[in-house]
């Protein structure tokens, strides 16, 4: 197995038994009901007393062959209002750029996210209105986030489909039929993912 694979394993395991509270961090399931380790679905919540709170973030790592030698992408999806999130969802976060190191965990990544939802980093915009707003209107550009709280609510039964990066990634995957059975391994494996 790959230097990433085991170290995706290992950051997979140290999360099950440690993570944030209101956040989620696992693996994506493939068509083929397997799990990708290179690909996972995160979601943030909004913190506390902040034009954020209520809301859940919900965006993808995509962890290259060299990591953790390289940083994994992170793209929020549906992309959010922010002025370091790019129109594309992809997060614009010095630890994942030039200050990444190859201790960073998968929990110092989404940790970094939460706090830079509501102190973005104005030195290196990524989204020139909500820059602008943040800068010139602060009020109008705080009613933007809390109206995008309020649609990205932590509400199980709205779904998001993945992103391109993601789905274009399965597209030669036979997905399994609903009367295969898992083998013991994999049922073990698939309990609790978060």
């Amino acid at each position: 197995m790959s230097l990433a694979k085991n170290r995706l394993m290992e950051e997979r395991r140290s999360w099950r038994r440690d993570h944030p509270y209101g956040f989620f961090a696992r693996p994506i399931t493939k068509p083929d009901n397997s799990l990708d380790l290179m690909r996972w679905q995160c979601g943030i919540p909004g913190k506390k007393n902040t034009p954020w709170e209520g809301g859940m973030y919900r965006l993808v790592m995509i962890f290259p062959n060299e990591y953790p030698a390289r940083p994994p992408k992170c793209q929020f999806y549906p992309p959010l209002y922010h002025p370091n999130i790019f129109p594309t969802g992809t997060v614009c976060l010095s630890i994942l750029g030039d200050g990444w190191r190859p201790a960073v965990t998968v929990k110092q990544i989404l940790l970094g996210i939460q706090e830079l939802l509501d102190n973005p980093n104005l030195e290196s915009p990524a989204q020139k209105p909500a820059y602008v707003a943040y800068v010139n209107n602060k009020e109008e550009y705080d009613t933007k986030v809390r109206r995008q709280a309020r649609d990205l609510k932590n509400d199980d039964t709205k779904t998001y489909p993945l992103p391109e990066i993601v789905t274009s990634a399965y597209a030669n995957i036979t997905p399994a039929s609903s009367g295969t059975s898992t083998s013991s391994s994999e049922a073990s494996t698939s309990g609790s993912r978060s």
